[in-house]
């Protein structure tokens, strides 16, 4: 019997990716999404096409309690189990000081900060009866030490999400290891739009004088939740190519 891991945000960037990365992996896939029926469905075929696992697509906005009750028990209904979560939705709006509003910055953190929460509390119960099961956080240098004032509140999301997980990590041990993937810069629909002299600005900074490709995040993603990683727990891996402000 495969494995199963839940993937929030799963139908575009890194999310896409870690989706492909755990199906060619044997692990049958629950994409979590909240928009764009059609790119899910077609991602789906895709997965199952090329990979021949499971696929289920589970509509919900992470940040409402219900609908996570109503998504974990779907999971269960039609996988009875759960082994792995992979907390990576996330939003940003990002504006000067001056734009920022309080209904923005509270929706940040519902998605980023609260959902996590969620999803884990109510993954935990069916986590913990599984074979070395995790959960992996998509954080952020932006929590760490990569200081955006038009970010301010992504970032503080993020900071946030780091420590959820590492209390987490605690309040779960040791049935369920908990760990955090704090990418930098990367090539995703969320920085498509960025200025052009801002990026080369940017990549100054990186040793690797790049932005990250998806896949490569998703990599380090898999490895916390699998196997090789079972006696890594608490911990925040950095994936910046070297940022070095």
């Amino acid at each position: 019997m495969n494995k199963v891991v839940l993937v929030t945000g799963g139908t575009r960037g890194i999310g896409k990716s870690v989706v492909e990365t755990f199906a060619k992996n044997n692990y049958d896939v629950v994409i979590n999404y909240i928009n764009s029926d059609e790119i899910a469905y077609n991602l789906k075929e895709y997965i199952e096409t090329k990979y021949k696992v499971k696929v289920l697509l589970t509509k919900a906005d992470i940040s409402d309690e219900e609908q996570v009750k109503e998504m974990i028990n779907i999971i269960i209904k039609t996988f009875n189990k759960l082994d792995c979560v992979i907390n990576n939705a996330g939003i940003a709006i990002d504006t000067t000081f001056e734009m920022k509003k309080k209904e923005n910055f509270r929706r940040i953190l519902d998605v980023n900060l609260i959902g996590p929460f969620l999803v884990s509390k109510y993954a935990y119960e069916h986590l913990k009866k599984e074979d070395n099961p995790s959960i992996v956080n998509v954080s952020s240098t932006n929590g760490i030490d990569t200081i955006y004032p038009e970010s301010m509140d992504y970032d503080a999301s993020k900071a946030g999400l780091i420590s959820l997980t590492k209390n987490l990590a605690i309040e779960f041990a040791p049935n369920v290891r908990v760990n955090s993937v704090a990418p930098g810069w990367v090539n995703t629909d969320m920085n498509k739009e960025l200025d052009k002299d801002f990026i080369k600005e940017e990549n100054k900074k990186i040793l690797l004088n790049r932005f990250a490709n998806p896949e490569e995040i998703a990599n380090v993603i898999y490895f916390l939740a699998s196997d090789s990683a079972s006696y890594i727990n608490g911990e925040i891996i950095r994936v910046d190519g070297g940022f070095k402000a």
